[in-house]
C-alpha cells in the first residue's frame, strides 16, 4: 500500500533534506511498523487506502502502540514525528489529498535530568584499557578520552576521519545531526592519547599496514581493519564500563558527563550548545537542572527572608562560638588573612 510513496519519500529525505543515515533508518523503521499496522487492518476490512486515512485511523494506531506494543511516550513521540513529516510531505507535494496526521496530539513527553558520571568515575572509567587487555587498548583508550573531551555522540566517533583532526587547532569537524558541521575543541589528554593512537606502531598503523585507504581513513577502526561501527562502539563503552566495576554505561552518557561538568564548573550555556551540535538552546538548558548545590548557595545568599534568618541566627549566636561561614560569590577568591599588627610594623621599619 505505502511502498511506492515511501520509496519517494525516502529519495526526498536523503537528496533534499539531507538526513543522516542514523535517521533515515529511525524513519524507516517507524513508517514500516505504520504501514504493516495499517495493511494487517486492511486485511481484516478495518482500514482504508492511504489516501483515505482519516484523523481517526492515525489516532488508532497511536493507541494501539501504548497498549498493545507497550511503548513509552516518548518512544510514540518519536514514531509520530516520523508519520507526521511523511504525510506533510505527501501531502504538500500532491501525493495524498489530505494530511490526516497534521492535527494529531503528541503525548506527553516528560523531560528527564540527564544522569551523569562524576570526576572519580570518569577518571576510572578512562584509566580502564590497558595493554593487559587486549591489543586494541590504545583505540579504547582514545576513543574515551576523545568522547569525554570532546562529548561526541556515538556515531559522530564512528564516521570521523583522520583528517578531521587538527593538532595545532586542538580540535575536531564533526559532522553531526543534518549533515552539520562543527569544530569541537579537545584537550591536551584526548590529544595525547589520540597521537599515540594514530602514530605508534601497536595502534592504528597496525590495522592498516598492507591495505591503506580500504579503511575509508576512518580514525577509529575495528580489529579486522574496517571502520568501527556504532554497535561495536557500544560494546567498548559497556566493556570498559563493567571492568572499572561501574555497571552498564551507554556511550550518550559521557557525553551527558561532558555538558554536566561544563555547566557545574561555569561555562556559558551557549557555548555548551554550540560543541554539542544542539539546534535549540531547550535541548542545553536540561543541564542547568543538575547541579543543586549551587542552587542553595544562592538561595542563601540573594533571598530576603533567608538573609534576616542568618542574621537572627548570628544574633543568638553565643559570644565564644565560631563565626557562621560566609558564602563567597563565585567571581570573589577567599582572602588570606592579615598578619597581626606587630608583624605590620616590623616590615614598615
Amino acid at each position: 500500500m505505502f511502498d511506492t510513496l515511501f520509496d519517494e519519500f525516502f529519495g526526498y529525505c536523503a537528496v533534499e533534506v539531507g538526513l543522516a543515515p542514523s535517521s533515515m533508518e529511525a524513519y524507516a523503521r517507524d513508517l514500516r511498523l505504520f504501514a504493516s499496522q495499517m495493511e494487517a487492518r486492511a486485511a481484516a476490512g478495518g482500514a482504508p487506502t492511504p489516501s483515505e486515512l482519516r484523523l481517526a485511523d492515525i489516532a488508532e494506531h497511536v493507541q494501539w502502540l501504548s497498549r498493545e506494543k507497550e511503548y513509552e511516550p516518548t518512544t510514540i513521540a518519536q514514531h509520530l514525528a516520523a508519520i507526521r513529516v511523511f504525510f506533510r510531505w505527501a501531502h504538500a507535494t500532491g501525493r495524498l489529498p489530505n494530511d490526516p496526521a497534521r492535527l494529531v496530539q503528541r503525548p506527553t513527553r516528560w523531560r528527564r535530568v540527564p544522569d551523569a558520571l562524576s570526576p572519580t568515575q570518569v577518571r576510572t572509567l578512562v584509566e580502564s584499557p590497558s595493554p593487559d587487555h587486549g591489543d586494541l587498548w590504545l583505540r579504547d583508550r582514545a576513543i574515551l578520552e576523545l568522547m569525554y573531551a570532546g562529548g561526541l555522540r556515538a556515531s559522530e566517533v564512528c564516521t570521523l576521519k583522520v583528517n578531521d583532526y587538527t593538532k595545532t587547532l586542538g580540535c575536531v569537524s564533526v559532522i553531526g545531526k543534518g549533515n552539520k558541521q562543527r569544530l569541537v575543541p579537545i584537550g591536551v589528554p584526548s590529544m595525547a592519547w589520540i597521537d599515540r593512537w594514530l602514530h605508534e606502531p601497536a595502534g592504528r598503523p597496525a590495522l592498516t599496514k598492507g591495505r591503506e585507504g580500504r579503511d575509508g581513513f576512518r580514525m577509529f577502526l575495528s580489529h579486522t581493519g574496517k571502520p568501527l561501527e556504532r554497535v561495536a562502539l557500544w560494546h567498548i563503552v559497556q566493556r570498559c564500563a563493567a571492568r572499572a566495576g561501574l555497571g552498564r554505561i551507554h556511550p550518550h552518557k559521557l557525553r551527558h558527563t561532558f555538558a554536566t561538568h561544563l555547566v557545574i564548573g561555569g561555562a556559558d550555556l551557549r557555548v555548551v550548545q554550540e560543541m554539542l551540535g544542539h539546534a535549540n538552546i531547550t535541548t542545553t538548558q536540561v543541564y542547568t537542572h543538575v547541579d543543586r548545590s549551587r542552587l542553595h548557595q544562592v538561595l542563601a545568599e540573594f533571598h530576603p527572608r533567608e538573609q534576616v534568618a542568618r542574621r537572627s541566627q548570628r544574633a543568638n549566636q553565643p559570644a565564644n562560638s565560631p563565626p557562621s561561614p560566609k558564602l563567597l560569590k563565585p567571581s570573589e577568591p577567599p582572602k588570606s588573612p592579615k598578619p597581626p599588627a606587630s608583624s605590620r610594623r616590623r616590615a614598615k621599619a
